[in-house]
């Protein structure tokens, strides 16, 4: 398996500089501020990466396991919620929340609901950020 790299930079003080994040693949490149990480300033903060990396990752893993009991998703759409909040003396990434709707012919709302919850607790970005509450909202369409 290969390591997956991206690269960030930030120029100044927290409160009046600006970085930018690269992927390694080259298929993004964003500018990033406190104001687009605190506040709703034009730009993408590392909670918005995270979340949309659960999202692909939770998607993945949920169309895995699908495939393992033979069904075969027509279509699966996630977004990830990533909450961050003052604590303490900084800041910490206190939840997160997976809403997933999903066209799955000849599947019954049960086994879609334990195999969307072995997802959610399965898939590697999920493992990998385990210390932060995770919630799953799932709809069978």
């Amino acid at each position: 398996m290969a390591d997956r790299k991206a690269e960030a930079y930030w120029e100044g003080s927290l409160h009046d500089g600006m970085g930018a994040v690269k992927l390694g693949s080259g298929f993004f490149e964003g500018a990033f501020s406190a104001g687009s990480r605190f506040q709703d300033e034009v730009g993408t903060n590392p909670e918005e990466l995270i979340a949309a990396a659960h999202a692909g990752c939770f998607s993945m893993a949920f169309s895995g396991l699908l495939g393992a009991e033979g069904f075969t998703p027509e279509r699966i759409e996630t977004t990830a919620s990533v909450a961050i909040e003052k604590e303490g003396e900084g800041f910490a990434i206190t939840k997160i929340h997976l809403t997933m709707q999903a066209w799955i012919p000849d599947i019954d709302e049960s086994k879609f609901n334990e195999i969307a919850n072995k997802a959610k607790e399965g898939c590697p970005v999920s493992k990998a950020l385990a210390s932060v509450p995770i919630s799953l909202e799932a709809t069978l369409q």
